[in-house]
């Protein structure tokens, strides 16, 4: 990939962190209250059903079982950590303990790609953990336990799926909306006990609140994860990870300006802070990335 292609996907795949920072405003303004999981699995459950019939593609062999793995950790369970860690650890302080996760994924990549990291990428990850810090850190708030737990176990579950997507690539002769709609599938069925068992259905629905749900699917679900797996297939790891942080960016400042929020100097310090880690997490040459092997482009995996 030369350096315009790279640029170009880099783009596009922060488009779906970008996406998902608006997911803040959706629930709040346009969603029943008290509901998240029953939001995460109407998000997932019908962009998946959708986008594998489109597809008329399904899993072979092996693969079933890996779409389920995949599915539950980059979907299933870490929206549900997401949205408990949310919870027990007001103020933002879950998106804290979350942002450590370019370094899980450093780790995670250097033991099963054998990848390696530069200096700067390093110094990327300090500077993008103080960035995220800055972004949502308020000093009212109080430290769970419970909320620290859930929020690490929730950074190892999409690390993990991040790194695990890489490394088994994509089936050959699936096309990137069956690769997206199987995970989303997988991930809503894992989701929708749960969501019924802790929440329930809302009782009352108003056309605001279906509207709410159709943006979650059709934007925050199928455009977002679509781009999202297929930066992962083209670029390094870590280097989507640190896209993640724009999540925060992209509430903060949707915040601002439509809801009217504060935007401190702090936050927007925080925010220069979290687009300079992701320049420099961003290999300036394709040999920083994990190798290739050659079965891998035998398969049209990169």
């Amino acid at each position: 990939m030369n350096r315009a292609q790279q640029i170009k996907t880099v783009a596009l795949t922060a488009v779906a962190p970008i996406v998902w920072g608006s997911t803040y405003i959706v629930t709040t303004e346009a969603l029943p209250p008290e509901s998240p999981l029953i939001a995460s699995t109407i998000r997932a459950l019908p962009a998946g059903l959708l986008l594998v019939l489109l597809s008329r593609t399904l899993p072979s062999g092996l693969w079933w079982s890996r779409m389920a793995v995949l599915g539950f950790l980059n979907i299933g369970l870490f929206f549900y950590c997401l949205f408990f860690a949310a919870t027990y650890l007001p103020g933002g302080l879950a998106s804290v303990v979350m942002s450590v996760q370019p370094i899980i994924v450093m780790i995670i990549s250097w033991y099963l790609l054998g990848a390696h990291f530069s200096s700067k990428q390093m110094a990327a990850c300090g500077l993008g953990v103080i960035g995220g810090t800055l972004l949502v850190l308020n000093n009212s708030t109080q430290l769970d336990i419970r909320g620290v737990l859930i929020a690490i176990l929730g950074t190892l579950s999409m690390a993990s799926g991040v790194v695990l997507t890489k490394k088994w690539g994509r089936p050959t002769g699936m096309t990137m909306l069956g690769f997206t709609g199987w995970q989303l599938l997988f991930g809503g069925v894992a989701l929708l006990p749960v969501a019924l068992w802790l929440e329930g259905i809302p009782a009352q629905l108003t056309p605001t609140n279906y509207l709410g749900y159709a943006y979650l699917s059709l934007i925050g679900a199928i455009l977002g994860y679509f781009l999202w797996f297929r930066g992962i297939e083209k670029l390094a790891p870590v280097t989507v990870s640190f896209l993640g942080f724009l999540s925060s960016v992209s509430a903060c400042f949707l915040g601002y300006l439509i809801l009217d929020q504060s935007l401190t100097w702090l936050q927007s310090i925080g925010a220069v802070a979290v687009l300079v880690s992701i320049f420099l997490s961003t290999p300036r040459s394709t040999k920083t990335q994990p190798s290739i092997t050659t079965s891998d482009l035998k398969k049209g995996l990169l």
